[in-house]
């Protein structure tokens, strides 16, 4: 249904914008803006096949990304030599940040036990007001080339960015499909009590998905700020939303136990040539952003209602 979905929009947009749809520059656009978007619809996912939700996604890439433009700026200068080096340094430096956030978010739902939503949305308020509070407001930038290339360069004409999208991916899907722990995340989401009378241990991998997903959003700040060739705190604020619809619309249960990477990846080329196809009509960012989250509705409320009728069937 997503991939007649998908064939359905690019014909349709191809009627109304001839010519531009299939055209180089717009594939290369889409190219270009799928992936960060992408790697943090994956660090949603997994926390939401366990039932969970992270709504501290944007705030930790911000965080993992102001750290890395922090170092690289203060150390890189015109003296320092090979910056290669430095900016390693850095990029790590700000994947562990968002890695210890991630276990940070996993400790205090598993073992205090604060629901996901509220545990993640302090954990939001919290990095949203530090990273403001650090910056003032203001971007960080000025980075070295081996920095720009992450974002912006090509290898064999396909960007650099993608073929990490594509990596991390297959990578998650893997771990979620083949490995005891994919398999106890999907049960946890399913039964969580059931899960831990089987012999699971819940808490453990509620800490270890909550790290996975801090860790993937270190990733997409490095791409993210690649892009830009800078950090701020407020960076890309609408995400959010998008994240939550593209892992619902690629098939995952809001409530746990089901979706697969494949489903998230069609559904968010869906709403890539949706957003395209929109911008390239001269539809309003606002209103775009108001459908986004009709769609989400829907698609939950659909959901329901199919959950319930199978219950009376």
């Amino acid at each position: 249904m997503l991939i007649v979905i998908l064939i359905f929009l690019t014909i349709l947009f191809s009627i109304f914008l001839p010519g531009k749809v299939f055209s180089v520059g717009n594939f290369q656009s889409m190219a270009f803006q799928l992936p960060e978007l992408s790697i943090l619809a994956i660090a949603m996912m997994i926390t939401m096949l366990s039932g969970g939700i992270n709504l501290s996604i944007i705030a930790t890439a911000n965080t993992s990304g102001i750290i890395t433009a922090t170092i690289l700026t203060r150390l890189i200068t015109a003296d320092s030599g090979n910056s290669f080096y430095i900016s390693v340094i850095a990029i790590l430096a700000g994947w562990t940040a968002a890695f210890l956030i991630g276990i940070v978010n996993g400790f205090i739902i598993a073992h205090i036990g604060v629901s996901p939503i509220l545990a993640t949305l302090g954990m939001m308020t919290v990095l949203q007001g530090l990273n403001i509070l650090y910056t003032k407001g203001n971007v960080i930038s000025g980075f070295p080339p081996e920095i720009l290339f992450i974002g912006n360069g090509t290898i064999l004409g396909i960007p650099f960015a993608l073929i990490i999208f594509l990596i991390i991916a297959f990578i998650i899907s893997i771990l979620l499909d083949r490995t005891p722990f994919g398999l106890s995340n999907y049960l946890i989401g399913s039964n969580e009590t059931a899960s831990y009378l089987s012999g699971i241990n819940v808490k453990k991998v509620l800490i270890w998905t909550y790290a996975i997903s801090g860790l993937l959003c270190g990733v997409a700040s490095t791409i993210m700020i690649s892009h830009f060739n800078s950090a701020r705190a407020g960076y890309a604020a609408s995400y959010l939303l998008i994240t939550i619809l593209a892992a619902v619309l690629g098939g995952v249960n809001p409530y746990g136990g089901l979706g697969k990477v494949s489903g998230l990846v069609i559904a968010l080329f869906i709403l890539q040539v949706a957003s395209s196809g929109l911008n390239l009509l001269g539809v309003s960012t606002h209103f775009t952003k108001a459908l986004w989250g009709i769609i989400l509705i829907f698609v939950i409320g659909l959901r329901n209602i199919k959950f319930k009728n199978n219950i009376k069937n």
